[in-house]
Protein backbone atom coordinates (compact mmCIF):
# COMPACT_ATOMS: atom_id res chain seq x y z
CA UNK A 1 0.00 0.00 0.00
CA UNK A 2 2.42 1.93 0.99
CA UNK A 3 3.68 1.98 -3.43
CA UNK A 4 0.01 2.82 -3.69
CA UNK A 5 0.45 6.06 -1.61
CA UNK A 6 3.51 7.33 -3.50
CA UNK A 7 1.57 6.87 -7.38
CA UNK A 8 -1.53 8.87 -6.11
CA UNK A 9 0.48 11.48 -4.40
CA UNK A 10 2.05 11.74 -8.06
CA UNK A 11 -0.96 12.05 -9.60
CA UNK A 12 -2.20 14.25 -7.63
CA UNK A 13 0.71 16.65 -7.39
CA UNK A 14 0.15 16.57 -11.82
CA UNK A 15 -3.28 17.08 -11.83
CA UNK A 16 -2.84 19.77 -9.94
CA UNK A 17 0.12 21.44 -11.60
CA UNK A 18 -1.99 21.56 -15.16
CA UNK A 19 -4.75 24.42 -14.08
CA UNK A 20 -1.80 26.84 -13.66
CA UNK A 21 -0.37 26.07 -17.51
CA UNK A 22 -4.42 26.21 -18.23
CA UNK A 23 -3.92 29.65 -16.74
CA UNK A 24 -1.48 30.69 -18.39
CA UNK A 25 -2.21 29.45 -22.09
CA UNK A 26 -5.52 31.59 -21.40
CA UNK A 27 -3.22 34.75 -20.90
CA UNK A 28 -1.18 33.56 -24.02
CA UNK A 29 -5.14 33.43 -26.36
CA UNK A 30 -6.36 36.92 -24.90
CA UNK A 31 -3.01 38.18 -26.00
CA UNK A 32 -3.23 36.42 -29.10
CA UNK A 33 -6.66 37.96 -29.78
CA UNK A 34 -5.65 41.35 -28.67
CA UNK A 35 -2.86 41.58 -31.50
CA UNK A 36 -5.22 39.98 -34.36
CA UNK A 37 -7.96 42.54 -33.37
CA UNK A 38 -5.31 45.46 -33.91
CA UNK A 39 -3.70 44.02 -36.63
CA UNK A 40 -7.81 44.12 -38.50
CA UNK A 41 -8.00 47.89 -37.35
CA UNK A 42 -4.73 48.62 -39.47
CA UNK A 43 -5.77 46.73 -41.93
CA UNK A 44 -9.15 48.50 -42.26
CA UNK A 45 -6.95 52.05 -41.96
CA UNK A 46 -4.54 51.18 -44.61
CA UNK A 47 -7.49 49.52 -47.30
CA UNK A 48 -9.25 52.98 -46.72
CA UNK A 49 -6.22 55.49 -47.22
CA UNK A 50 -4.70 52.82 -49.95
CA UNK A 51 -7.95 53.26 -52.08
CA UNK A 52 -7.63 56.88 -52.53
CA UNK A 53 -4.17 58.17 -51.93
CA UNK A 54 -0.04 57.65 -52.93
CA UNK A 55 1.92 55.66 -50.53
CA UNK A 56 2.73 58.50 -47.88
CA UNK A 57 4.35 58.84 -44.13
CA UNK A 58 1.65 57.74 -41.75
CA UNK A 59 0.28 54.65 -44.25
CA UNK A 60 4.22 53.37 -43.62
CA UNK A 61 3.94 54.16 -40.11
CA UNK A 62 0.70 51.69 -40.07
CA UNK A 63 2.60 49.06 -42.23
CA UNK A 64 5.26 49.02 -40.07
CA UNK A 65 3.17 49.05 -36.86
CA UNK A 66 0.64 45.65 -38.27
CA UNK A 67 4.57 44.49 -39.52
CA UNK A 68 5.31 44.58 -35.67
CA UNK A 69 2.23 43.37 -34.12
CA UNK A 70 2.01 40.35 -36.50
CA UNK A 71 5.85 39.26 -35.46
CA UNK A 72 4.20 39.73 -31.76
CA UNK A 73 1.82 37.24 -32.77
CA UNK A 74 4.05 34.84 -34.02
CA UNK A 75 5.70 35.04 -31.28
CA UNK A 76 2.90 34.62 -28.89
CA UNK A 77 2.18 31.75 -30.87
CA UNK A 78 5.65 30.15 -30.45
CA UNK A 79 4.82 30.83 -26.65
CA UNK A 80 1.80 29.26 -26.87
CA UNK A 81 2.54 26.84 -28.52
CA UNK A 82 5.25 25.57 -25.87
CA UNK A 83 2.77 26.04 -23.52
CA UNK A 84 0.99 23.41 -25.11
CA UNK A 85 3.71 21.08 -25.48
CA UNK A 86 4.71 21.36 -21.71
CA UNK A 87 1.10 21.16 -21.01
CA UNK A 88 0.85 17.72 -23.42
CA UNK A 89 4.11 16.44 -21.24
CA UNK A 90 2.62 17.00 -17.89
CA UNK A 91 -0.95 15.69 -18.96
CA UNK A 92 1.09 12.36 -20.42
CA UNK A 93 2.56 11.89 -16.81
CA UNK A 94 -0.17 12.66 -14.90
CA UNK A 95 -2.17 10.04 -16.62
CA UNK A 96 0.44 7.38 -16.60
CA UNK A 97 0.54 8.12 -12.82
CA UNK A 98 -3.13 7.39 -13.07
CA UNK A 99 -2.80 4.50 -14.86
CA UNK A 100 -0.35 3.10 -12.32
CA UNK A 101 -2.97 4.19 -9.43
CA UNK A 102 -5.12 2.37 -10.93
CA UNK A 103 -3.49 -1.04 -11.95
CA UNK A 104 -2.06 -0.80 -8.12
CA UNK A 105 -5.75 -0.72 -6.99
CA UNK A 106 -7.07 -3.36 -9.08
CA UNK A 107 -4.28 -5.64 -8.04
CA UNK A 108 -5.25 -4.68 -4.20
CA UNK A 109 -8.90 -5.40 -5.00
CA UNK A 110 -7.97 -8.84 -7.01
CA UNK A 111 -6.42 -10.09 -3.69
CA UNK A 112 -9.25 -9.13 -1.66
CA UNK A 113 -11.81 -10.77 -4.00
CA UNK A 114 -9.46 -13.76 -3.82
CA UNK A 115 -8.82 -13.81 -0.28
CA UNK A 116 -12.65 -13.54 -0.15
CA UNK A 117 -13.82 -16.02 -2.46
CA UNK A 118 -11.07 -18.78 -0.79
CA UNK A 119 -13.15 -18.74 2.02
CA UNK A 120 -16.76 -18.00 1.16
CA UNK A 121 -18.18 -20.56 2.76
CA UNK A 122 -20.86 -18.88 5.33
CA UNK A 123 -20.07 -21.88 7.71
CA UNK A 124 -16.33 -20.68 7.99
CA UNK A 125 -17.13 -17.56 8.87
CA UNK A 126 -19.90 -18.58 11.44
CA UNK A 127 -17.21 -20.86 12.81
CA UNK A 128 -14.53 -18.04 13.34
CA UNK A 129 -16.95 -15.97 15.12
CA UNK A 130 -18.02 -19.03 17.34
CA UNK A 131 -14.27 -20.20 18.52
CA UNK A 132 -13.83 -16.50 19.78
CA UNK A 133 -12.35 -17.15 23.35
CA UNK A 134 -14.36 -14.03 24.61
CA UNK A 135 -16.71 -11.38 23.20
CA UNK A 136 -14.29 -8.69 22.46
CA UNK A 137 -12.43 -10.70 20.48
CA UNK A 138 -15.66 -11.76 18.76
CA UNK A 139 -16.71 -7.99 18.19
CA UNK A 140 -13.34 -7.18 16.67
CA UNK A 141 -13.78 -10.36 14.27
CA UNK A 142 -17.58 -9.06 13.79
CA UNK A 143 -16.05 -5.86 12.87
CA UNK A 144 -13.14 -6.84 10.64
CA UNK A 145 -15.50 -9.10 9.02
CA UNK A 146 -17.71 -6.03 7.99
CA UNK A 147 -14.96 -3.64 7.53
CA UNK A 148 -13.49 -6.29 4.60
CA UNK A 149 -17.06 -5.79 2.85
CA UNK A 150 -16.47 -2.22 2.69
CA UNK A 151 -13.16 -2.20 2.15
CA UNK A 152 -13.94 -4.09 -0.90
CA UNK A 153 -17.10 -2.13 -2.13
CA UNK A 154 -15.09 1.49 -1.56
CA UNK A 155 -12.12 0.09 -3.33
CA UNK A 156 -14.60 -0.80 -6.44
CA UNK A 157 -15.69 2.38 -6.04
CA UNK A 158 -12.54 4.35 -5.95
CA UNK A 159 -11.59 2.28 -9.35
CA UNK A 160 -14.27 3.12 -11.27
CA UNK A 161 -14.05 6.79 -10.39
CA UNK A 162 -10.36 6.48 -11.37
CA UNK A 163 -10.91 5.20 -14.44
CA UNK A 164 -13.62 7.94 -15.01
CA UNK A 165 -10.97 10.43 -14.26
CA UNK A 166 -8.37 8.73 -16.31
CA UNK A 167 -11.05 8.60 -19.56
CA UNK A 168 -11.69 12.62 -19.01
CA UNK A 169 -7.92 13.12 -19.06
CA UNK A 170 -7.08 11.12 -22.25
CA UNK A 171 -10.17 13.17 -23.92
CA UNK A 172 -8.47 16.44 -22.76
CA UNK A 173 -5.13 15.32 -23.83
CA UNK A 174 -6.02 14.62 -27.46
CA UNK A 175 -7.95 18.05 -27.63
CA UNK A 176 -4.61 19.76 -26.60
CA UNK A 177 -2.98 17.97 -29.40
CA UNK A 178 -5.92 19.07 -31.88
CA UNK A 179 -5.21 22.70 -30.76
CA UNK A 180 -1.50 22.90 -31.02
CA UNK A 181 -1.64 21.63 -34.71
CA UNK A 182 -4.18 23.91 -35.19
CA UNK A 183 -2.48 26.79 -33.39
CA UNK A 184 1.13 25.19 -35.41
CA UNK A 185 -0.69 25.91 -38.75
CA UNK A 186 -2.47 29.30 -38.00
CA UNK A 187 1.54 30.07 -36.80
CA UNK A 188 2.86 29.43 -40.00
CA UNK A 189 0.26 31.45 -42.14
CA UNK A 190 0.91 34.07 -39.91
CA UNK A 191 4.49 33.87 -40.55
CA UNK A 192 4.34 33.79 -44.24
CA UNK A 193 2.02 37.13 -43.92
CA UNK A 194 4.53 38.28 -42.26
CA UNK A 195 7.60 37.73 -44.71
CA UNK A 196 5.43 39.03 -47.05
CA UNK A 197 4.06 42.75 -45.47
CA UNK A 198 7.68 43.19 -44.68
CA UNK A 199 8.92 42.73 -48.14
CA UNK A 200 5.59 45.28 -48.94
CA UNK A 201 7.20 47.54 -45.79
CA UNK A 202 10.63 47.33 -47.15
CA UNK A 203 9.27 48.71 -50.88
CA UNK A 204 7.71 51.37 -49.08
CA UNK A 205 10.39 52.54 -47.66
CA UNK A 206 12.37 52.55 -50.83
CA UNK A 207 9.78 54.36 -52.59
CA UNK A 208 9.49 56.99 -50.13
CA UNK A 209 13.76 56.99 -49.15
CA UNK A 210 13.77 58.74 -53.12
CA UNK A 211 12.22 62.14 -52.03
CA UNK A 212 14.80 62.65 -49.53
CA UNK A 213 14.87 66.95 -49.91
CA UNK A 214 11.24 66.84 -49.39
CA UNK A 215 11.11 64.45 -46.29
CA UNK A 216 13.96 66.37 -44.54
CA UNK A 217 11.76 69.55 -45.21
CA UNK A 218 9.07 68.24 -43.36
CA UNK A 219 11.18 67.16 -40.74
CA UNK A 220 12.50 70.36 -39.74
CA UNK A 221 8.78 71.65 -39.89
CA UNK A 222 7.82 68.73 -37.51
CA UNK A 223 10.88 69.72 -35.07
CA UNK A 224 9.64 73.00 -35.31
CA UNK A 225 6.42 72.28 -34.85
CA UNK A 226 6.90 70.17 -31.43
CA UNK A 227 9.32 72.22 -30.15
CA UNK A 228 7.19 74.89 -29.96
CA UNK A 229 4.13 72.55 -28.76
CA UNK A 230 6.61 71.15 -26.00
CA UNK A 231 7.51 75.00 -24.45
CA UNK A 232 3.99 76.13 -24.25
CA UNK A 233 2.69 72.64 -22.56
CA UNK A 234 5.92 73.05 -20.23
CA UNK A 235 4.49 76.56 -19.64
CA UNK A 236 1.05 75.77 -18.90
CA UNK A 237 1.98 73.05 -16.50
CA UNK A 238 4.63 74.79 -14.49
CA UNK A 239 2.21 77.79 -14.02
CA UNK A 240 -0.77 75.46 -12.76
CA UNK A 241 1.21 73.95 -10.71
CA UNK A 242 2.88 77.08 -9.43
CA UNK A 243 -0.66 76.94 -7.69
CA UNK A 244 -0.32 74.49 -5.02
CA UNK A 245 -3.02 75.26 -2.83
CA UNK A 246 -5.75 74.99 -5.82
CA UNK A 247 -3.90 71.13 -6.29
CA UNK A 248 -6.26 68.43 -5.66
CA UNK A 249 -4.07 65.86 -4.01
CA UNK A 250 -6.98 63.59 -3.79
CA UNK A 251 -7.61 62.92 -7.17
CA UNK A 252 -3.79 62.60 -8.22
CA UNK A 253 -3.80 59.49 -5.35
CA UNK A 254 -6.69 58.35 -7.41
CA UNK A 255 -5.01 58.86 -10.61
CA UNK A 256 -1.60 57.08 -9.80
CA UNK A 257 -3.46 54.23 -8.39
CA UNK A 258 -4.72 53.59 -11.93
CA UNK A 259 -1.20 53.44 -13.44
CA UNK A 260 -1.59 50.57 -16.56
CA UNK A 261 -5.68 50.84 -16.46
CA UNK A 262 -6.40 54.14 -17.77
CA UNK A 263 -8.67 53.90 -20.61
CA UNK A 264 -7.46 54.92 -23.98
CA UNK A 265 -8.37 58.56 -25.24
CA UNK A 266 -9.42 57.13 -28.07
CA UNK A 267 -9.72 53.45 -29.76
CA UNK A 268 -6.62 53.05 -32.57
CA UNK A 269 -2.86 51.81 -32.70
CA UNK A 270 0.38 54.16 -31.20
CA UNK A 271 2.32 54.50 -34.29
CA UNK A 272 5.08 57.31 -32.40
CA UNK A 273 6.51 55.72 -29.16
CA UNK A 274 7.78 58.19 -26.53
CA UNK A 275 11.07 59.70 -26.53
CA UNK A 276 13.61 59.78 -29.21
CA UNK A 277 13.08 57.30 -32.09
CA UNK A 278 14.39 56.97 -35.76
CA UNK A 279 12.98 57.86 -38.77
CA UNK A 280 11.16 55.28 -40.82
CA UNK A 281 12.68 56.03 -43.93
CA UNK A 282 15.86 57.50 -43.30
CA UNK A 283 17.35 55.68 -40.24
CA UNK A 284 20.39 57.52 -39.45
CA UNK A 285 18.07 60.66 -38.69
CA UNK A 286 16.60 60.99 -35.50
CA UNK A 287 13.11 62.09 -35.05
CA UNK A 288 12.52 64.99 -32.56
CA UNK A 289 12.02 63.57 -28.71
CA UNK A 290 8.06 62.84 -28.42
CA UNK A 291 7.37 64.02 -24.89
CA UNK A 292 4.00 61.42 -25.89
CA UNK A 293 2.23 59.36 -28.27
CA UNK A 294 0.99 59.00 -31.39
CA UNK A 295 -2.11 57.44 -31.37
CA UNK A 296 -3.89 56.53 -35.45
CA UNK A 297 -7.36 56.30 -35.13
CA UNK A 298 -10.48 55.91 -37.29
CA UNK A 299 -11.14 59.59 -39.62
CA UNK A 300 -12.95 61.92 -37.20
CA UNK A 301 -13.30 59.87 -34.25
CA UNK A 302 -14.41 61.10 -30.89
CA UNK A 303 -11.46 61.63 -28.02
CA UNK A 304 -12.62 61.04 -24.75
CA UNK A 305 -10.75 62.65 -21.36
CA UNK A 306 -8.84 59.41 -19.44
CA UNK A 307 -9.70 60.37 -16.28
CA UNK A 308 -11.93 63.15 -13.82
CA UNK A 309 -10.28 66.56 -13.81
CA UNK A 310 -10.74 70.31 -15.26
CA UNK A 311 -9.84 71.83 -18.35
CA UNK A 312 -7.57 74.23 -17.82
CA UNK A 313 -6.28 75.22 -21.10
CA UNK A 314 -7.55 74.80 -24.77
CA UNK A 315 -4.61 75.80 -27.31
CA UNK A 316 -4.61 76.08 -31.09
CA UNK A 317 -0.62 75.25 -32.32
CA UNK A 318 0.78 74.76 -35.94
CA UNK A 319 0.42 71.32 -36.79
CA UNK A 320 -1.37 70.36 -33.63
CA UNK A 321 -4.69 71.87 -34.30
CA UNK A 322 -6.40 72.29 -31.35
CA UNK A 323 -4.83 71.14 -28.13
CA UNK A 324 -6.83 70.53 -24.77
CA UNK A 325 -4.62 70.64 -21.42
CA UNK A 326 -6.69 68.86 -18.42
CA UNK A 327 -5.55 68.69 -15.04
CA UNK A 328 -5.87 65.52 -12.10
CA UNK A 329 -4.35 66.94 -9.34
CA UNK A 330 -0.98 67.22 -10.23
CA UNK A 331 -1.10 65.27 -12.90
CA UNK A 332 -2.16 66.36 -16.61
CA UNK A 333 -3.41 64.99 -19.79
CA UNK A 334 -2.43 66.69 -23.02
CA UNK A 335 -4.75 65.98 -26.13
CA UNK A 336 -3.93 67.09 -29.64
CA UNK A 337 -4.59 67.28 -33.49
CA UNK A 338 -8.40 68.06 -32.86
CA UNK A 339 -10.28 69.53 -35.55
CA UNK A 340 -12.99 71.00 -32.96
CA UNK A 341 -13.32 70.73 -29.04
CA UNK A 342 -16.59 70.55 -27.30
CA UNK A 343 -15.56 71.81 -24.03
CA UNK A 344 -14.31 75.12 -22.27
CA UNK A 345 -11.26 76.06 -19.92
CA UNK A 346 -12.27 75.25 -16.60
CA UNK A 347 -14.61 72.99 -17.07
CA UNK A 348 -15.19 70.08 -15.19
CA UNK A 349 -14.89 66.40 -17.07
CA UNK A 350 -15.53 63.46 -16.13
CA UNK A 351 -13.49 60.19 -17.33
CA UNK A 352 -15.11 58.79 -20.99
CA UNK A 353 -16.56 62.41 -21.34
CA UNK A 354 -16.08 63.53 -25.15
CA UNK A 355 -13.63 66.49 -25.60
CA UNK A 356 -13.39 67.06 -29.78
CA UNK A 357 -12.84 64.91 -32.46
CA UNK A 358 -9.99 64.68 -34.42
CA UNK A 359 -8.82 66.23 -37.66
CA UNK A 360 -8.74 64.36 -40.82
CA UNK A 361 -5.13 63.56 -42.08
CA UNK A 362 -3.95 64.38 -45.97
CA UNK A 363 -4.49 60.07 -46.49
CA UNK A 364 -7.65 59.90 -44.83
CA UNK A 365 -6.49 58.52 -41.15
CA UNK A 366 -6.63 60.10 -38.06
CA UNK A 367 -3.93 61.12 -35.19
CA UNK A 368 -4.00 61.79 -31.69
CA UNK A 369 -1.01 63.14 -30.09
CA UNK A 370 -1.34 62.52 -26.57
CA UNK A 371 0.82 63.13 -23.17
CA UNK A 372 0.82 62.37 -19.85
CA UNK A 373 2.14 64.95 -16.82
CA UNK A 374 3.27 64.36 -13.50
CA UNK A 375 3.60 68.41 -12.68
CA UNK A 376 6.58 69.12 -14.73
CA UNK A 377 7.90 65.69 -15.41
CA UNK A 378 6.63 64.31 -18.52
CA UNK A 379 5.61 60.32 -18.52
CA UNK A 380 5.34 57.84 -21.09
CA UNK A 381 1.59 57.18 -21.91
CA UNK A 382 2.01 53.47 -22.50
CA UNK A 383 3.23 53.20 -19.27
CA UNK A 384 -0.34 54.37 -17.83
CA UNK A 385 -2.81 53.12 -20.56
CA UNK A 386 -5.22 49.79 -20.13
Amino acid sequence: MRQFCKIAVVAAALLCALPLAAQNSSNKKATIARLKEEIQFIDKELKAASSKHKESYNQLLLLQKKSASRKRLVDESDRAIKDLQDSIYHKDRAIGALQAEIDTLEKYYSNLVYNTYKNRDNRVWFMYLLTSENPGQGYRRYSYLKNLAETMNASAREILEAKERLAAEKSSLTGMYNEAADLKKEREKEYTTLLGEEKKTKAMVDNLARDKKKYKAELDKKRKEMDRLNKEVQKAVTKEMSKKDKIDYNVSGKFEQNKGKIPWPVKGVVTEQFGVQKHPVYKNISLPANNGITITAKKGSEVKCVFEGTVKQILVMPGYNHCVLVQHGEYFTFYCKLAKTTVKSGQKVTAGQTLGTLEAADDDTSQLHFQIWKGSAKQNPSAWLN
